[in-house]
């Protein structure tokens, strides 16, 4: 007897240890070798691991020198987010063939909604296979594939069956999938919500059933209504296509750790400044409030700034965070920085009557950018920071193909 057709049918891709098996593909050298990913030559930590790295018990956050004594033989490699962003541009594009219907969820997953293409194939598990097929083709890659009836059990089904799995969940079949699974293993359950739900008798996913949904809805708003579903295999968030305007438009910086040197501390606030700024124009945006801080051992130091007209010149960034550092900086061993305009605005607006433009400093931040956007980040840069850190960027989690939260 053949099986009825899915209301709902959602894919989820999860490349595999994406950023190293891209060095190990680039790389022949590094193949079925243990690899650690670090942020530049100087990194301290692995951001990522190749699976041979892991079988050592080498993950995600472990120190170099950790790492070392694990598996004398691990070998580092300093990250490339551009090439990482790009391979996953190109696989993106190339899903297309799957279905049009395609969320791009981080810089190595995405849901695919193939709830009607199932004329198509004849199950969802072939149109997991296609992508399967098609991430090889692009890119040389593998990829671990979930397949179910909303996102969050397609979610786990992939990520329980690493590397290079594909597993389906018939969504008549997702509750009781999830019915032993504990709820913290959810995708979007963070700890602070699972202390909530264990404090109410909820460990694993069957327990939800005896907390009533108006109790999540009271705490945690439409959150809390999701989870509640979620937990019985019948999450209804649907596909996500477009990129919301943002709420904030940020950077930071990992420094060298403890630096106590004012230069030093200046020239990566106004590094991150500059970033900040170059973005804010290159999608037409601008902000007035602004948030600044560095991190010390007992935590940010941090504050709402604001100019006095909204901005995206980094020029006025670096006169705000001057003040800053006069009133709170005193000599604190510092180990990151962040600059963040908050609720930035479309640019578009027309000028007050006694606003100031400064139209010549506009035109060499316009120039600036057109010489950066074609030969790269900073090919022209402020004096101010030619001493910039060399660390590479960093992927954002956030980070989309295109948009706004096209960034690294």
């Amino acid at each position: 007897m053949n099986e009825p057709a899915w209301q709902r049918a959602i894919v989820f891709i999860d490349m595999d240890a994406f950023f190293a098996s891209i060095e190990q593909h680039d790389r022949p050298e590094l193949r079925d070798k243990p690899i650690g990913i670090t942020n530049g030559t100087r990194g301290s930590c692995f951001i990522t691991c190749s699976y041979e790295a892991r079988n050592y018990g080498i993950k995600t956050g472990t120190r170099l020198r950790e790492a070392k004594r694990l598996c004398p033989d691990v070998i580092q490699v300093p990250a490339r987010p551009q090439r990482y962003a790009e391979v996953s541009a190109n696989i993106m594009q190339a899903l297309q063939v799957v279905t049009p219907d395609i969320e791009v969820f981080s810089v190595d997953e995405a849901f695919l909604d193939v709830t009607y293409c199932q004329k198509i194939y004849q199950h969802p598990l072939d149109a997991g296979r296609l992508a399967k097929q098609t991430i090889q083709q692009v890119s040389g890659l593998t990829c671990s594939i979930g397949v179910s009836g909303d996102k969050t059990t397609a979610k786990y089904a992939a990520k329980k069956d690493k590397p290079n799995g594909l597993s389906a969940v018939p969504p008549w079949q997702a509750r009781a999938y999830l019915h032993d699974v504990p709820v913290t293993e959810l995708s979007g359950i963070a700890k602070g919500i699972g202390r909530y739900l264990n404090q109410r008798g909820v460990f694993v996913c069957g327990d939800m059933e005896n907390l009533p949904i108006s109790e999540l809805a009271r705490r945690f708003g439409n959150l809390g209504r999701r989870i509640w579903y979620m937990a019985q295999g019948l999450d209804p968030d649907p596909i996500h296509q477009t990129v919301a305007a943002p709420k904030s438009v940020g950077h930071s910086k990992v420094m060298p750790p403890n630096t106590s040197s004012l230069a030093v501390l200046k020239t990566y606030l106004h590094h991150m400044a500059e970033k900040v700024a170059a973005r804010l124009r290159r999608h037409n945006f601008e902000a007035r409030h602004y948030l600044v801080g560095f991190l010390t051992e007992y935590g940010w130091v941090a504050d709402k700034l604001q100019t006095d007209v909204a901005t995206n010149d980094g020029r006025l960034l670096k006169n705000i965070i001057n003040d800053f550092l006069r009133l709170t900086w005193r000599g604190q061993g510092c180990f990151q920085v962040r600059v963040v305009a908050l609720d930035p605005k479309d640019q578009g607006h027309q000028l007050a009557l006694f606003e100031q433009c400064d139209s010549k400093h506009q035109q060499i931040n316009h120039a600036m950018d057109r010489i950066n956007q074609r030969y790269g980040e900073f090919t022209l840069a402020p004096a101010n920071l030619l001493r910039r850190s060399d660390m590479p960027n960093v992927i954002a989690p956030a980070w989309k193909p295109e948009g706004h939260r096209k960034t690294v």
